[in-house]
Protein backbone atom coordinates (compact mmCIF):
# COMPACT_ATOMS: atom_id res chain seq x y z
CA UNK A 1 0.00 0.00 0.00
CA UNK A 2 0.87 3.75 -1.05
CA UNK A 3 1.94 5.77 1.58
CA UNK A 4 -0.35 8.55 2.75
CA UNK A 5 2.50 10.92 2.43
CA UNK A 6 3.53 10.11 -1.01
CA UNK A 7 0.04 10.89 -2.83
CA UNK A 8 0.24 13.78 -4.78
CA UNK A 9 -2.36 16.14 -2.78
CA UNK A 10 -0.76 15.70 1.10
CA UNK A 11 1.41 18.32 0.97
CA UNK A 12 -1.23 20.25 -0.94
CA UNK A 13 -3.65 19.64 1.73
CA UNK A 14 -1.59 20.35 4.61
CA UNK A 15 -0.31 23.71 3.63
CA UNK A 16 -3.80 25.04 2.94
CA UNK A 17 -4.55 23.36 6.42
CA UNK A 18 -1.55 25.06 8.07
CA UNK A 19 -1.06 28.11 5.62
CA UNK A 20 -4.54 29.57 5.95
CA UNK A 21 -5.06 29.93 9.30
CA UNK A 22 -1.89 31.14 9.83
CA UNK A 23 -2.26 33.68 7.11
CA UNK A 24 -5.47 34.39 8.68
CA UNK A 25 -4.34 35.33 11.73
CA UNK A 26 -1.77 37.28 10.57
CA UNK A 27 -3.76 39.52 8.21
CA UNK A 28 -6.15 39.96 11.34
CA UNK A 29 -3.50 41.79 13.31
CA UNK A 30 -2.16 43.38 10.12
CA UNK A 31 -5.99 44.68 9.33
CA UNK A 32 -6.47 45.63 13.11
CA UNK A 33 -3.20 47.64 13.26
CA UNK A 34 -4.01 49.97 10.28
CA UNK A 35 -7.72 50.21 11.32
CA UNK A 36 -6.32 51.99 14.64
CA UNK A 37 -3.76 54.40 12.40
CA UNK A 38 -7.00 55.00 10.50
CA UNK A 39 -4.22 53.69 7.16
CA UNK A 40 -5.84 53.80 3.81
CA UNK A 41 -4.83 50.38 3.59
CA UNK A 42 -6.63 48.74 5.81
CA UNK A 43 -9.77 48.17 3.39
CA UNK A 44 -7.15 46.43 0.88
CA UNK A 45 -5.82 44.07 3.33
CA UNK A 46 -9.24 43.38 4.86
CA UNK A 47 -10.59 42.10 1.00
CA UNK A 48 -6.82 39.93 1.40
CA UNK A 49 -8.45 38.48 4.43
CA UNK A 50 -11.60 37.95 3.90
CA UNK A 51 -11.90 37.14 0.20
CA UNK A 52 -8.76 36.30 -1.82
CA UNK A 53 -6.45 33.96 0.85
CA UNK A 54 -10.12 31.83 1.34
CA UNK A 55 -10.79 31.92 -2.44
CA UNK A 56 -7.23 31.22 -3.14
CA UNK A 57 -7.03 28.01 -0.35
CA UNK A 58 -10.37 26.57 -1.73
CA UNK A 59 -8.47 26.80 -5.60
CA UNK A 60 -5.70 24.57 -4.64
CA UNK A 61 -8.10 22.44 -2.74
CA UNK A 62 -10.01 21.85 -5.48
CA UNK A 63 -7.04 21.60 -8.65
CA UNK A 64 -4.13 20.44 -6.27
CA UNK A 65 -6.29 18.67 -3.53
CA UNK A 66 -9.39 16.77 -5.25
CA UNK A 67 -7.42 16.59 -8.68
CA UNK A 68 -10.30 17.91 -10.32
CA UNK A 69 -10.14 19.60 -13.43
CA UNK A 70 -9.51 22.91 -14.29
CA UNK A 71 -11.53 22.71 -17.34
CA UNK A 72 -14.05 21.76 -14.60
CA UNK A 73 -17.29 24.29 -14.16
CA UNK A 74 -16.58 24.63 -10.15
CA UNK A 75 -12.91 25.38 -10.68
CA UNK A 76 -13.74 27.61 -13.84
CA UNK A 77 -16.48 29.81 -11.31
CA UNK A 78 -14.18 29.53 -8.32
CA UNK A 79 -11.94 31.34 -10.50
CA UNK A 80 -13.86 33.74 -11.97
CA UNK A 81 -14.91 34.86 -8.23
CA UNK A 82 -11.28 34.49 -7.21
CA UNK A 83 -10.32 37.49 -10.47
CA UNK A 84 -13.26 39.42 -9.90
CA UNK A 85 -11.17 40.27 -6.19
CA UNK A 86 -8.59 40.65 -7.40
CA UNK A 87 -9.56 43.25 -9.63
CA UNK A 88 -11.10 44.77 -6.34
CA UNK A 89 -8.03 44.47 -4.83
CA UNK A 90 -5.56 46.13 -7.66
CA UNK A 91 -8.06 49.08 -7.89
CA UNK A 92 -8.19 49.42 -3.95
CA UNK A 93 -4.37 48.93 -3.41
CA UNK A 94 -3.50 51.31 -6.29
CA UNK A 95 -5.84 54.52 -4.82
CA UNK A 96 -4.81 53.92 -1.34
CA UNK A 97 -1.06 53.72 -2.29
CA UNK A 98 -1.04 56.22 -4.74
CA UNK A 99 -3.52 58.97 -4.30
CA UNK A 100 -5.01 58.70 -1.45
CA UNK A 101 -2.90 61.10 1.46
CA UNK A 102 -1.02 62.40 -1.55
CA UNK A 103 0.41 65.36 -0.29
CA UNK A 104 -0.78 68.80 -1.52
CA UNK A 105 0.53 70.40 -4.80
CA UNK A 106 1.74 66.85 -5.91
CA UNK A 107 1.30 65.23 -9.43
CA UNK A 108 -0.89 62.72 -7.47
CA UNK A 109 -3.08 65.25 -6.30
CA UNK A 110 -3.48 67.28 -9.29
CA UNK A 111 -4.74 64.09 -11.41
CA UNK A 112 -8.03 65.27 -12.02
CA UNK A 113 -10.98 62.20 -11.35
CA UNK A 114 -11.50 61.19 -14.75
CA UNK A 115 -8.45 60.14 -15.36
CA UNK A 116 -8.86 57.67 -12.36
CA UNK A 117 -11.90 56.93 -14.09
CA UNK A 118 -10.21 55.78 -17.06
CA UNK A 119 -7.36 53.93 -15.46
CA UNK A 120 -10.13 51.97 -13.86
CA UNK A 121 -12.10 51.30 -16.81
CA UNK A 122 -8.61 50.27 -18.53
CA UNK A 123 -7.98 47.68 -15.57
CA UNK A 124 -11.56 46.38 -15.18
CA UNK A 125 -11.43 45.47 -19.14
CA UNK A 126 -7.84 43.73 -19.01
CA UNK A 127 -9.31 41.88 -16.54
CA UNK A 128 -11.93 41.14 -17.51
CA UNK A 129 -10.61 40.07 -20.68
CA UNK A 130 -8.33 37.68 -19.10
CA UNK A 131 -10.55 35.79 -17.08
CA UNK A 132 -12.92 35.22 -19.66
CA UNK A 133 -9.35 34.51 -21.60
CA UNK A 134 -7.62 31.84 -19.41
CA UNK A 135 -10.32 30.83 -17.44
CA UNK A 136 -13.67 30.26 -20.00
CA UNK A 137 -10.90 30.34 -23.14
CA UNK A 138 -13.08 32.70 -24.64
CA UNK A 139 -11.81 34.79 -27.84
CA UNK A 140 -11.35 38.55 -26.85
CA UNK A 141 -9.00 39.95 -29.39
CA UNK A 142 -12.15 40.32 -32.11
CA UNK A 143 -14.00 42.52 -29.08
CA UNK A 144 -10.93 44.46 -28.37
CA UNK A 145 -10.59 45.19 -32.70
CA UNK A 146 -14.54 45.74 -32.95
CA UNK A 147 -13.85 48.43 -29.37
CA UNK A 148 -10.53 49.93 -31.36
CA UNK A 149 -12.51 50.90 -34.75
CA UNK A 150 -15.97 52.37 -32.80
CA UNK A 151 -13.41 54.56 -31.31
CA UNK A 152 -11.80 55.60 -33.99
CA UNK A 153 -15.13 56.68 -35.34
CA UNK A 154 -16.54 58.67 -32.86
CA UNK A 155 -13.24 60.11 -32.74
CA UNK A 156 -13.87 61.57 -36.14
CA UNK A 157 -17.52 62.25 -36.08
CA UNK A 158 -17.31 64.22 -32.22
CA UNK A 159 -14.27 65.72 -32.92
CA UNK A 160 -15.10 69.09 -31.52
CA UNK A 161 -16.84 68.07 -28.59
CA UNK A 162 -13.58 65.81 -27.92
CA UNK A 163 -11.39 68.63 -28.17
CA UNK A 164 -12.96 70.19 -25.86
CA UNK A 165 -13.32 67.87 -23.45
CA UNK A 166 -9.29 67.09 -23.81
CA UNK A 167 -8.94 71.10 -23.26
CA UNK A 168 -10.66 70.31 -20.16
CA UNK A 169 -8.94 66.91 -19.06
CA UNK A 170 -5.69 69.03 -19.23
CA UNK A 171 -6.64 72.22 -18.05
CA UNK A 172 -7.68 70.43 -14.77
CA UNK A 173 -4.79 68.14 -14.57
CA UNK A 174 -2.25 71.51 -14.68
CA UNK A 175 -4.32 73.00 -12.10
CA UNK A 176 -3.83 76.75 -13.03
CA UNK A 177 -6.97 77.61 -11.12
CA UNK A 178 -8.65 75.94 -8.10
CA UNK A 179 -12.50 76.51 -7.34
CA UNK A 180 -12.76 79.55 -5.39
CA UNK A 181 -10.09 81.12 -7.41
CA UNK A 182 -10.75 84.50 -8.76
CA UNK A 183 -9.78 84.72 -12.64
CA UNK A 184 -9.24 88.03 -15.12
CA UNK A 185 -10.13 86.52 -18.26
CA UNK A 186 -9.88 88.74 -21.86
CA UNK A 187 -14.14 88.06 -21.71
CA UNK A 188 -14.68 87.88 -18.03
CA UNK A 189 -13.53 88.91 -14.52
CA UNK A 190 -14.66 86.82 -11.50
CA UNK A 191 -14.82 83.92 -8.77
CA UNK A 192 -14.67 80.49 -10.35
CA UNK A 193 -17.52 78.54 -8.84
CA UNK A 194 -17.18 75.53 -11.28
CA UNK A 195 -14.87 73.28 -13.52
CA UNK A 196 -15.96 70.22 -15.48
CA UNK A 197 -15.07 68.15 -18.66
CA UNK A 198 -16.05 71.01 -20.98
CA UNK A 199 -16.20 74.66 -19.63
CA UNK A 200 -15.41 76.61 -16.70
CA UNK A 201 -18.71 78.39 -14.72
CA UNK A 202 -17.29 81.96 -13.37
CA UNK A 203 -19.00 84.59 -11.28
CA UNK A 204 -18.86 87.59 -12.71
CA UNK A 205 -21.33 89.02 -9.93
CA UNK A 206 -23.47 90.46 -12.52
CA UNK A 207 -23.88 86.55 -13.72
CA UNK A 208 -22.59 83.28 -14.80
CA UNK A 209 -20.21 83.48 -17.64
CA UNK A 210 -19.90 79.72 -19.10
CA UNK A 211 -16.43 79.32 -20.41
CA UNK A 212 -15.24 76.83 -22.91
CA UNK A 213 -12.40 75.32 -22.04
CA UNK A 214 -10.75 75.00 -25.24
CA UNK A 215 -10.99 78.90 -25.41
CA UNK A 216 -10.01 78.92 -21.97
CA UNK A 217 -6.80 77.16 -22.33
CA UNK A 218 -5.71 79.01 -25.70
CA UNK A 219 -6.11 82.13 -23.88
CA UNK A 220 -4.27 84.12 -21.60
CA UNK A 221 -5.59 85.30 -18.30
CA UNK A 222 -4.20 86.25 -14.78
CA UNK A 223 -4.94 84.69 -11.19
CA UNK A 224 -5.66 87.19 -9.34
CA UNK A 225 -5.63 84.54 -5.94
CA UNK A 226 -2.35 83.34 -6.75
CA UNK A 227 0.10 83.46 -5.27
CA UNK A 228 -1.78 84.10 -2.14
CA UNK A 229 -1.55 87.52 -0.08
CA UNK A 230 -0.43 89.20 -3.29
CA UNK A 231 -3.34 90.96 -4.64
CA UNK A 232 -4.02 94.47 -4.75
CA UNK A 233 -5.42 97.50 -6.05
CA UNK A 234 -4.51 100.79 -7.53
CA UNK A 235 -6.60 103.64 -7.42
CA UNK A 236 -5.71 106.59 -9.60
CA UNK A 237 -7.01 109.66 -8.74
CA UNK A 238 -6.61 113.95 -9.50
CA UNK A 239 -5.36 116.94 -7.52
CA UNK A 240 -5.01 120.69 -8.24
CA UNK A 241 -1.44 121.04 -9.15
CA UNK A 242 -0.58 123.39 -6.15
CA UNK A 243 -1.97 120.96 -3.63
CA UNK A 244 1.52 119.83 -1.98
CA UNK A 245 2.71 116.15 -3.26
CA UNK A 246 3.56 115.39 -0.24
CA UNK A 247 0.33 116.32 2.12
CA UNK A 248 -1.49 114.72 -1.06
CA UNK A 249 0.38 111.55 -0.79
CA UNK A 250 0.48 111.31 3.00
CA UNK A 251 -3.45 111.76 3.10
CA UNK A 252 -4.31 109.16 0.55
CA UNK A 253 -1.65 106.37 1.98
CA UNK A 254 -3.69 107.36 5.45
CA UNK A 255 -6.85 106.60 4.35
CA UNK A 256 -5.83 103.84 2.95
CA UNK A 257 -4.63 102.18 5.76
CA UNK A 258 -8.10 102.73 7.67
CA UNK A 259 -9.56 100.61 4.92
CA UNK A 260 -11.44 97.46 6.67
CA UNK A 261 -10.48 95.48 4.09
CA UNK A 262 -6.43 96.14 3.92
CA UNK A 263 -4.68 92.83 4.31
CA UNK A 264 -2.99 92.74 7.80
CA UNK A 265 0.35 93.35 8.06
CA UNK A 266 0.76 95.09 3.84
CA UNK A 267 0.84 98.85 3.59
CA UNK A 268 -0.67 100.67 1.38
CA UNK A 269 1.70 103.27 -1.08
CA UNK A 270 0.38 106.51 -2.80
CA UNK A 271 2.98 108.21 -5.26
CA UNK A 272 2.33 110.75 -7.92
CA UNK A 273 2.54 110.00 -11.46
CA UNK A 274 2.48 113.17 -13.28
CA UNK A 275 0.03 115.04 -14.58
CA UNK A 276 -1.82 115.93 -11.40
CA UNK A 277 -2.39 112.12 -11.21
CA UNK A 278 -1.46 110.19 -8.21
CA UNK A 279 -1.70 106.01 -7.84
CA UNK A 280 -2.76 104.43 -4.87
CA UNK A 281 -1.86 100.51 -4.27
CA UNK A 282 -3.98 99.31 -1.73
CA UNK A 283 -3.18 95.80 -0.57
CA UNK A 284 -6.49 93.80 -0.25
CA UNK A 285 -7.58 90.11 1.37
CA UNK A 286 -9.41 88.96 -1.64
CA UNK A 287 -10.29 90.08 -5.00
CA UNK A 288 -13.64 89.98 -3.82
CA UNK A 289 -13.37 93.28 -2.01
CA UNK A 290 -12.12 95.39 -4.42
CA UNK A 291 -15.42 96.57 -5.27
CA UNK A 292 -16.27 97.65 -1.51
CA UNK A 293 -12.41 98.68 -0.63
CA UNK A 294 -12.13 100.92 -3.85
CA UNK A 295 -15.98 102.74 -2.94
CA UNK A 296 -14.83 102.87 0.69
CA UNK A 297 -11.70 104.57 -0.31
CA UNK A 298 -13.11 107.30 -2.81
CA UNK A 299 -15.80 108.30 -0.61
CA UNK A 300 -13.17 108.91 2.65
CA UNK A 301 -10.66 110.58 0.24
CA UNK A 302 -13.81 113.01 -0.95
CA UNK A 303 -14.01 114.08 3.51
CA UNK A 304 -10.36 113.65 3.94
CA UNK A 305 -8.96 116.06 1.36
CA UNK A 306 -11.42 118.76 2.31
CA UNK A 307 -9.93 118.50 5.68
CA UNK A 308 -6.79 118.67 4.74
CA UNK A 309 -7.68 121.60 2.57
CA UNK A 310 -6.97 119.84 -0.58
CA UNK A 311 -8.44 119.51 -4.14
CA UNK A 312 -9.67 116.21 -4.97
CA UNK A 313 -10.78 116.72 -8.78
CA UNK A 314 -9.48 119.92 -8.46
CA UNK A 315 -12.62 121.08 -6.82
CA UNK A 316 -13.04 123.48 -3.85
CA UNK A 317 -14.95 123.35 -0.63
CA UNK A 318 -17.28 126.44 0.71
CA UNK A 319 -18.58 124.12 4.14
CA UNK A 320 -16.16 125.69 6.45
CA UNK A 321 -18.00 129.32 6.00
CA UNK A 322 -17.80 131.68 8.80
CA UNK A 323 -21.54 131.54 9.11
CA UNK A 324 -21.79 127.88 9.55
CA UNK A 325 -19.17 128.42 12.57
CA UNK A 326 -21.30 130.95 14.05
CA UNK A 327 -24.08 128.63 13.97
CA UNK A 328 -22.65 126.08 15.49
CA UNK A 329 -21.19 127.55 18.31
CA UNK A 330 -24.58 128.74 19.21
CA UNK A 331 -25.55 125.14 19.09
CA UNK A 332 -22.82 124.00 21.23
CA UNK A 333 -23.11 126.77 23.67
CA UNK A 334 -25.46 125.91 26.37
CA UNK A 335 -22.74 122.88 26.93
CA UNK A 336 -19.94 125.56 27.14
CA UNK A 337 -21.12 127.89 28.77
CA UNK A 338 -20.79 130.45 26.37
CA UNK A 339 -21.61 133.85 26.02
CA UNK A 340 -22.03 135.81 22.92
CA UNK A 341 -18.55 137.79 23.35
CA UNK A 342 -17.31 134.16 23.78
CA UNK A 343 -18.48 132.99 20.39
CA UNK A 344 -17.10 136.27 18.82
CA UNK A 345 -13.72 135.25 20.69
CA UNK A 346 -13.29 131.22 19.91
CA UNK A 347 -14.69 132.37 15.92
CA UNK A 348 -11.09 132.11 14.40
CA UNK A 349 -10.42 129.53 16.19
CA UNK A 350 -13.34 126.75 14.98
CA UNK A 351 -13.54 124.55 12.37
CA UNK A 352 -15.99 122.63 10.80
CA UNK A 353 -15.50 118.82 9.02
CA UNK A 354 -17.09 116.53 7.83
CA UNK A 355 -16.68 112.63 8.18
CA UNK A 356 -18.17 109.87 5.95
CA UNK A 357 -19.44 107.07 7.35
CA UNK A 358 -17.43 104.24 8.86
CA UNK A 359 -14.53 107.01 9.37
CA UNK A 360 -12.87 107.18 12.16
CA UNK A 361 -12.70 110.09 14.17
CA UNK A 362 -10.17 109.37 17.04
CA UNK A 363 -8.05 106.14 17.52
CA UNK A 364 -7.92 104.45 20.82
CA UNK A 365 -4.35 104.94 22.70
CA UNK A 366 -3.62 108.76 20.64
CA UNK A 367 -3.43 111.63 22.87
CA UNK A 368 -6.28 114.34 21.35
CA UNK A 369 -4.66 117.91 20.20
CA UNK A 370 -8.07 119.20 20.36
CA UNK A 371 -11.81 118.67 21.50
CA UNK A 372 -14.57 118.13 18.86
CA UNK A 373 -17.94 118.74 19.19
CA UNK A 374 -20.78 116.91 17.57
CA UNK A 375 -23.42 119.00 15.51
CA UNK A 376 -24.85 116.54 13.23
CA UNK A 377 -24.77 112.41 12.82
CA UNK A 378 -24.30 110.02 15.13
CA UNK A 379 -20.37 108.58 16.60
CA UNK A 380 -19.64 104.59 17.92
CA UNK A 381 -17.46 104.71 20.52
CA UNK A 382 -16.00 101.25 20.89
CA UNK A 383 -13.37 99.34 22.55
CA UNK A 384 -11.11 96.26 21.34
CA UNK A 385 -10.89 93.20 23.63
CA UNK A 386 -8.02 90.88 24.55
CA UNK A 387 -9.28 88.44 21.26
CA UNK A 388 -8.89 91.64 18.78
CA UNK A 389 -12.73 91.74 19.15
CA UNK A 390 -14.60 95.25 18.56
CA UNK A 391 -16.84 95.81 22.05
CA UNK A 392 -19.49 99.05 21.68
CA UNK A 393 -19.28 101.10 24.30
CA UNK A 394 -21.73 104.40 23.40
CA UNK A 395 -23.46 106.17 20.75
CA UNK A 396 -22.96 109.52 20.93
CA UNK A 397 -25.30 112.28 19.07
CA UNK A 398 -25.61 116.14 18.31
CA UNK A 399 -24.22 117.71 21.17
CA UNK A 400 -22.05 115.32 22.46
CA UNK A 401 -18.60 115.73 22.13
CA UNK A 402 -15.21 113.60 22.00
CA UNK A 403 -11.54 114.52 22.71
CA UNK A 404 -12.20 115.71 26.21
CA UNK A 405 -8.40 114.22 27.69
CA UNK A 406 -7.11 116.59 25.61
CA UNK A 407 -7.39 118.93 28.35
CA UNK A 408 -4.87 115.75 30.34
CA UNK A 409 -2.92 114.85 28.04
CA UNK A 410 -3.98 111.21 28.53
CA UNK A 411 -4.53 108.98 25.41
CA UNK A 412 -7.38 107.76 24.98
CA UNK A 413 -9.24 104.37 25.79
CA UNK A 414 -12.09 104.66 22.82
CA UNK A 415 -12.03 104.52 18.80
CA UNK A 416 -14.66 106.72 17.70
CA UNK A 417 -16.69 106.00 14.12
CA UNK A 418 -18.91 107.62 12.12
CA UNK A 419 -22.25 105.98 11.64
CA UNK A 420 -23.15 107.96 9.49
CA UNK A 421 -22.18 111.39 7.70
CA UNK A 422 -21.18 113.55 10.46
CA UNK A 423 -20.59 117.26 10.80
CA UNK A 424 -18.35 118.02 13.70
CA UNK A 425 -16.89 121.50 15.73
CA UNK A 426 -13.49 121.65 16.76
CA UNK A 427 -11.53 123.53 18.81
CA UNK A 428 -7.63 123.07 19.58
CA UNK A 429 -6.53 122.28 23.09
CA UNK A 430 -5.29 125.53 23.76
CA UNK A 431 -8.15 127.66 23.38
CA UNK A 432 -10.06 125.21 25.54
CA UNK A 433 -7.48 125.49 27.87
CA UNK A 434 -7.66 129.17 28.08
CA UNK A 435 -11.75 128.74 28.06
CA UNK A 436 -12.07 126.15 31.16
CA UNK A 437 -9.60 128.36 33.00
CA UNK A 438 -12.52 131.23 34.14
CA UNK A 439 -15.01 128.43 33.95
CA UNK A 440 -14.15 126.22 36.99
CA UNK A 441 -17.30 124.40 36.60
CA UNK A 442 -16.79 123.27 32.77
CA UNK A 443 -13.31 121.87 34.15
CA UNK A 444 -15.94 119.74 36.53
CA UNK A 445 -18.23 119.00 34.12
CA UNK A 446 -15.70 117.52 31.11
CA UNK A 447 -13.45 115.59 34.23
CA UNK A 448 -17.41 114.04 35.17
CA UNK A 449 -17.04 112.88 31.61
CA UNK A 450 -13.95 111.42 31.20
CA UNK A 451 -14.74 109.32 34.26
CA UNK A 452 -17.78 108.15 32.60
CA UNK A 453 -16.45 107.06 29.75
CA UNK A 454 -13.87 105.24 32.06
CA UNK A 455 -16.84 103.61 33.74
CA UNK A 456 -18.28 102.93 30.26
CA UNK A 457 -15.54 101.27 28.90
CA UNK A 458 -15.32 98.66 32.13
CA UNK A 459 -19.01 97.74 31.82
CA UNK A 460 -18.42 97.09 28.24
CA UNK A 461 -15.18 94.99 28.71
CA UNK A 462 -17.28 93.47 32.19
CA UNK A 463 -19.62 92.24 29.59
CA UNK A 464 -18.00 90.17 27.51
CA UNK A 465 -16.40 88.50 30.74
CA UNK A 466 -12.81 90.34 30.03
Amino acid sequence: MTSIVSTPWFFWAVAVAVGLPVGLVALTEVHNALARRQSSLARPVHLLRNYILPLGALLLLLVKGTQVSAQATPVRIVATVLGFVVLILLLSGLKATLFQGAPEGSWRKRIPSIFLDVARFVVIAVGLALIFSYVWGANVGGLFTALGISSIVLGLALQNSVGQVISGLLLLFEQPFQIGDWLDTPSARGRVIEVNWRATHIDTGGGLQIMPNSVLAAASFTNLSRPPGAHSISVVTVFAANDPPDDVCSMLTQMASNLPQVRAGAVPKAVPVGGNEYKTSIPLQSPSEDGSARATFLKWIWYASRRAGLHLDEADDDFNTEERIKSSLREIAPMLRLSESDREHLLPYARLARYGAEETLQAAGQVPKRMTFLVRGRIRLSVKGEAGTVIPVRTLDAGDFIGQTALTREPLRTTANALEEVTVLQIEREHIEELVLHRPLLLQEIGRAIEERSKDVRRALASVGE
